[in-house]
């Protein structure tokens, strides 16, 4: 095992080396799914799609599917609903579009009958205890959150596919690089790093969003993409509305109390609301003071996340376990500093080359660099974001992202129990906070004045992660993972 996590540690810095000429769209970036987790839960769905895919005509002559885990789906996968995940991915369920209400349904009748549907139509026999092996104790060499997808048909051939989930909803086929499912199209501002994106700022003249609209006008007319990314913010508020509105005890055996909805009533003053829009009307009522402000902002956050570990619909911003920093980031521009849906889509697009920029140059995945991946990532994202609505410039806007990863770097994933809850939601909140006074302190800044570049943090960033011990990248076997027992209810 020692040998397989060796070899994994010294692949990854030649393929990030190599890999140029990856285009990544913002809605790579910001991708509609169902939670926990975006490489654990999100990932495999994607890949057990993807299987079936790639048994084309084969599929009636199925006799029977297994799946295996490796690294950190083994070891964690139970607790982010890995094994949900592709039960329900190789039922032909989309997590776009299914009725999350209807997942518990599902997977009862699966384990009740010892059946699965292929597509949805085809039964063969399974049994969720025995098909799906979690290999606890194998990593394949590629990436730790590694997966094979085992079939055999009538006549006794075997179908064998081997895939990888990168981090974000990323899913690679095989040991290719991460651009391997994307298609290759020609940008009109190629952007590899964020010296690339500034060149073409002071080239151009244009803003950060605006050099991004034209890159995604490759992919979408300029209608197409506002509408989408309208909808995508539509999906984030609907996740922070809706956990606001929530009580209860989230999924997972951790009995963790959600606190988004009873902080939202204590705020409020018990006041109800009929709908969203009114809900966002009291909340402005209430004033602008700092310590009123500043609870809000974790509400939003606190909302999202609780919702993520509850199987609910969210959006990858870069991940699952940090969906929340970006939407309570931007709700509370739009509620608290009169922003509109124009900023919306400004925000979007600048916030998602960032995203784009740590995924070329490191990672956005915990299982590979911790969650300065996840948490970081998002901060920095929301940072430059918000400093782009706010007036700031392109060079504003790149110091903001890099002051709130400076201040993640080297932050582990140790989550309790391998569920998304502790101490994933809080930290969701601290992304948020500090994606804020990031922006602040940047808006406040000459960045001709900065010691560090935005370049030069991702690469620090890449660095740490490949220094970091396995055992803080997503495993629970160090941390608050080992620290705390697992009867202990939320504190």
């Amino acid at each position: 095992m020692q040998e397989k996590l060796q070899f994994r540690e010294t692949i990854n810095p030649v393929r990030k080396l190599a890999m140029k000429e990856e285009r990544i769209s913002v809605f790579d970036i910001f991708k509609i799914g169902i939670g926990p987790s975006s490489s654990h839960t999100l990932g495999p769905w994607r890949a057990a799609q993807l299987f079936l895919k790639s048994l084309k005509n084969k599929a009636d002559e199925i006799y029977s599917v297994q799946v295996h885990l490796y690294g950190s789906l083994a070891k964690t996968g139970k607790g982010h609903g890995t094994d949900i995940a592709v039960m329900l991915g190789l039922s032909g369920y989309d997590p776009v579009t299914m009725e999350t209400a209807s997942i518990d349904r599902i997977l009862d009748e699966i384990a009740a009958s010892e059946t699965i549907q292929l597509h949805g139509d085809l039964k063969i026999p399974f049994s969720p205890e025995t098909d799906i092996v979690f290999h606890n104790s194998e990593s394949l060499p590629f990436h730790p959150n590694g997966l094979i997808f085992k079939a055999v048909t009538k006549s006794q051939t075997s179908i064998e596919e081997t895939y990888y989930s990168t981090g974000g909803g990323f899913v690679v086929c095989g040991e290719s690089d991460d651009t391997a499912l994307l298609p290759h199209v020609k940008l009109p501002f190629p952007i590899d790093n964020a010296a690339d994106l500034l060149n073409w700022h002071q080239l151009t003249g244009k803003p950060i969003w605006e050099i991004v609209l034209e890159n995604e006008k490759v992919w979408k007319d300029e209608k197409r993409v506002r509408e989408d990314l309208l909808n995508i913010w539509h999906v984030m508020q609907e996740s922070i509305f809706h956990g606001c509105q929530t009580k209860g005890i989230l999924p997972g055996g951790l009995h963790v109390q959600r606190r988004a909805a009873e902080l939202n009533q204590k705020l409020l003053n018990g006041k109800q609301c009929a709908g969203c829009d009114d809900w966002i009307d009291l909340i402005r009522a209430g004033g602008q003071g700092f310590n009123y402000t500043l609870d809000w902002v974790s509400c939003f956050a606190l909302a999202v996340n609780e919702e993520n570990a509850s199987f609910s619909r969210v959006v990858t911003a870069p991940t699952n376990g940090a969906a929340g920093v970006i939407p309570a980031v931007l709700q509370f521009y739009l509620t608290f500093c009169g922003g509109t849906e124009e900023d919306v889509f400004r925000f979007l697009l600048t916030a998602g080359e960032i995203g784009s920029i740590f995924k070329k140059g490191a990672t956005i995945s915990a299982a590979m660099g911790g969650c300065q991946a996840e948490i970081g990532v998002s901060s920095a994202m929301a940072a430059a974001g918000l400093t782009q609505v706010s007036g700031g410039t392109a060079e504003q806007c790149l110091m903001a992202a890099e002051i709130a990863m400076e201040h993640h770097l080297g932050m582990t994933c140790d989550p309790v129990g391998g569920l998304v809850q502790i101490p994933c939601i809080e930290r969701n909140t601290m992304g948020a906070i500090k994606a804020i006074t990031a922006s602040q302190l940047a808006m406040q800044s000459n960045p001709s004045n900065a010691k560090v570049s935005l370049d030069n943090v991702v690469k620090t960033m890449w660095q740490t992660a490949l220094d970091m011990n396995n055992r803080y990248k997503e495993t629970s076997e160090a941390g608050l993972a080992v620290n705390i027992p697992i009867s202990l209810s939320e504190c």
